[in-house]
């Protein structure tokens, strides 16, 4: 029954609230477009807070559009087609001689977005309510305290009524009122915030009263507590998501080193193909599909594999079939190979990075925190990373070819005595690890810059990736991918990016040093 009563006060409050809004006036127009900066802010939040209308809004807009003229006794708003309508009624109106553009300075161009969106503070739609409530945390100050005050009021959605509360309090925090003062600060501590953060330490140095500054350095406190508990997990969430490109990276050469035995130099420069080949189709899709841009990176997963793995066999079939046992002329050729494959990039097209732009599904990011956000293209990727490896591991696994590739790379002669083509699962073999490449080279290009050089970024990352897994293990390469990440990034944030690299490096060198095999070693018998 209590409850009943209450929420039928609140409802009966609101409708005395939209009944108490007035029409805009003429001198309210002027006032708002003619005089100083603060008397125009003045006038403005005044008539925000009095007048709820289409009217109003119609108005502030054409004031930053810069169609509104002033005369003598009449403010006017000027349509495109060159017609004027009386700025407070909206009724046809003949624009005088005499009247004057109103100008607006940076500083009245901020007070009327804010304006623009303080508006939207009592829109039925829950999505435009929390919009202006964003845009209004930007400008706010003491001046839009009573607007707060009856936004604050009329709000039913609980989240949204919080966040209101939290914007009363960034203003109170700062009242001569000590009572205020000490509601603002314990309301403050719930926040998440930098600014709050910035705003309380301000305060704390401002304040004199012994019991609010505990109550203020209390809640810095716990403001401090939930963004360190942010950075940590965009640590984490960076860490997993390089974790995941090296992974990509590194994949296929699993397959061409780890399970071939091949040391190839040419690797990075795979991945580079498989990027431009992304570049390719990117622009493929904008010249001849552009209403299905969109999903050009749909085209470009399979087209970079292909593209990749057809060079890769080609290598495989005229060079590295002859060098199969002997490392270093291998890894001599591949280095070679990679210099080719730069210059030839260089010369189609240019030795500038070329740019790949973000699909609309992978552009943004999901906002968990006030310093959190996951970006839909580094979730992407995490996503896609697990898919080949599902991929791989099913195709190595469970398949008549990766039956084939483990028996030649277990025992050449015995495959072949079986009736194995063992010349053909070589290229194969290679010809997967390279169309593996081109996938890292597809993802790479959604999070990077893409030009000539991007393998090299990649290629030493991912000989120690398959080296601390353990060569041929295709789990230790996830494990060893997804702890470098995680090292790096948290190694990053101590000792900065390039004493993080040389730690990790040390670090691989170590414990190589103690477990050859890697982090997971060969099980089998010889003969």
């Amino acid at each position: 029954m209590k409850t009943s009563f209450l929420r039928g006060l609140l409802a009966l409050l609101t409708a005395l609230l939209a009944f108490s809004a007035q029409a805009l006036t003429q001198p309210q127009a002027r006032a708002i477009a003619d005089g100083d900066n603060d008397t125009r802010a003045q006038a403005l939040i005044e008539a925000v807070a009095q007048n709820g209308d289409a009217t109003l809004a119609a108005y502030v807009q054409a004031l930053l559009d810069d169609a509104v003229r002033v005369s003598a006794d009449r403010v006017f708003i000027v349509r495109k087609d060159g017609s004027a309508v009386d700025a407070a009624t909206g009724a046809a109106a003949q624009l005088p001689g005499d009247a004057q553009d109103v100008t607006n300075n940076n500083r009245m161009r901020r007070e009327l977005q804010a304006a623009l969106a303080a508006l939207n503070l009592f829109s039925p739609e829950r999505d435009a309510r929390a919009a202006a409530i964003k845009a209004l945390a930007d400008e706010v100050d003491d001046s839009k305290l009573p607007l707060i005050d009856k936004a604050y009021a009329a709000e039913t959605d609980a989240a949204l009524k919080e966040r209101l509360g939290q914007l009363r309090a960034y203003v109170l925090v700062a009242s001569p009122d000590r009572n205020k003062r000490l509601e603002a600060a314990q309301q403050l501590a719930g926040s998440g915030e930098p600014a709050v953060r910035a705003l309380l330490l301000q305060r704390l140095e401002a304040e004199t009263d012994p019991e609010l500054r505990t109550v203020i350095a209390s809640a810095i406190t716990k403001v401090e507590s939930r963004l360190a508990w942010g950075e940590r997990a965009g640590v984490l969430v960076t860490g997993f998501s390089l974790g995941s490109i090296l992974l990509l990276a590194a994949l296929g050469l699993a397959i061409t080193y780890g399970l071939m035995g091949v040391i190839n130099m040419a690797h990075g420069e795979l991945i580079m193909i498989g990027a431009y080949a992304t570049y390719v189709v990117q622009n493929a899709f904008r010249a001849w599909l552009p209403n299905f841009f969109d999903y050009y990176v749909l085209v470009a997963i399979p087209a970079s594999f292909l593209a990749a793995g057809l060079v890769g066999a080609v290598l495989e079939r005229l060079v590295i079939r002859w060098l199969y046992g002997r490392p270093l002329e291998t890894l001599l050729a591949t280095w070679g190979i990679s210099l080719v494959l730069m210059q030839g990039v260089r010369s189609l097209f240019g030795a500038q990075n070329v740019p790949v732009e973000n699909p609309a599904w992978l552009s943004g990011g999901l906002a968990l925190a006030s310093n959190l956000t996951l970006p839909y293209n580094r979730l992407a990727i995490i996503v896609f990373a697990g898919l080949v490896l599902a991929g791989v591991a099913l195709l190595i696994s469970k398949t008549r070819l990766g039956l084939f590739v483990r028996g030649v790379t277990q025992n050449r002669r015995m495959a072949a005595c079986v009736g194995i083509h063992t010349a053909r699962i070589d290229t194969w073999a290679f010809a997967l690890g390279a169309g593996l490449a081109g996938l890292a080279g597809c993802a790479l290009s959604q999070v990077g810059n893409v030009g000539p050089d991007l393998g090299q970024s990649y290629i030493v990352d991912s000989f120690m990736v398959v080296v601390l897994g353990g060569v041929g293990q295709l789990a230790g390469t996830v494990w060893a991918a997804l702890g470098l990440g995680l090292l790096n990034k948290l190694l990053e944030g101590w000792a900065g990016a390039v004493l993080a690299k040389i730690m990790v490096l040390v670090f691989i060198v170590v414990f190589i040093q103690k477990r050859p095999q890697g982090l997971f070693a060969l099980k089998g018998r010889e003969a």
